[in-house]
């Protein structure tokens, strides 16, 4: 959606981001420059699994989805929202039945935007500064179900966006086999990801996680239940901190995870790999702490479609 179409303001825009393992919404009065929460949700529908291997989307995560995006149009016409924009990532940007999937949003009234990895980083990078203010070289942490951002920058300019290939759900069907998963296999999947992260190594002052599983780790380490964003946006974890979840949660089954109230029962499937991203980049990066921003892509998108920057 182009910003000039939208001159009046205040208006309401709802953003949905249907993602490999989750699918949010945010909806917002927007002002000029700038704009107000009036409705957060998000729901782990899982779309992108089996995704890599078998290159569709499945019928039950379709089907998944579609319950959670029904549940968000009507939450749209509550809050009577003047402009919705759907946003794609990664398992729809690989998906040879992506077609199929659009179909089936067009007859809900949604009009759904693939965006590419590059756009997906510079949403993400907007959303986590505008959140919390970080100072100096920045890099920017989005990790995701499928895929995972890391975008450089300073201020609000945005230096350069590189996406890796690995996100929480196929580094999950790819490496843990076991429940609670084995020495071996934790051995492989933090092997991998160090080769991996290794390549977008660079010298930075801030590092910024975003993301279901840093958020979660927020949640654990400063006993926040429920969840609240305005007490997770803002806060620092340290490498030791995220190991020691790292260690704690590898080492307890999914039911285990599951009994833990910070931890939804899907994410604990997936919890792990997601932890190893975080914990492997502040050792590759030789950084001791992360900042983390509830704010990502949706807000993001606000930022960069609607606000008269």
């Amino acid at each position: 959606m182009d910003k000039t179409k939208l001159k009046k303001t205040p208006f309401r825009v709802a953003v949905i981001d249907i993602g490999t393992y989750s699918t949010r919404i945010t909806v917002a009065q927007v002002e000029d420059k700038t704009f107000k929460i009036l409705h957060e949700e998000g729901h782990i529908t899982a779309l992108g699994r089996g995704v890599k291997q078998t290159k569709k989307l499945s019928n039950e995560a379709i089907e998944e989805t579609l319950k959670v995006l029904k549940k968000y149009k009507k939450l749209c016409e509550e809050y009577k929202v003047d402009t919705i924009l759907v946003l794609g990532t990664e398992a729809l940007r690989v998906a040879q039945n992506r077609e199929d999937f659009e179909k089936k949003l067009q007859k809900l009234g949604f009009k759904l935007k693939v965006i590419s990895p590059e756009e997906e980083g510079k949403y993400a990078y907007l959303g986590a500064y505008y959140a919390v203010k970080p100072k100096g070289k920045i890099c920017v942490i989005d990790q995701g179900g499928g895929s995972t951002e890391y975008i450089f920058g300073q201020g609000t300019n945005i230096e350069k966006v590189i996406s890796l290939p690995f996100g929480i759900v196929n580094l999950t069907e790819r490496f843990i086999k076991s429940d609670p998963p084995k020495k071996e296999e934790i051995k492989a999947l933090i092997n991998y990801l160090d080769k991996e992260i290794s390549k977008v190594k660079d010298h930075v002052d801030t590092l910024v996680g975003l993301g279901g599983t840093i958020t979660t780790l927020v949640a654990l380490e400063y006993n926040i239940y429920p969840y609240d964003p305005k007490k997770i946006n803002g806060k620092v974890l340290t490498k030791e901190q995220i190991k020691k979840w790292f260690d704690k949660l590898s080492n307890l089954t999914v039911d285990e995870r599951k009994k833990i109230p910070q931890i939804e029962d899907k994410r604990a499937e997936a919890i792990i790999p997601g932890i190893a991203i975080f914990w492997r980049t502040l050792e590759i990066f030789n950084k001791n702490k992360i900042v983390v921003s509830d704010w990502s892509v949706k807000q993001g998108a606000i930022i960069a479609n609607y606000l008269t920057l």
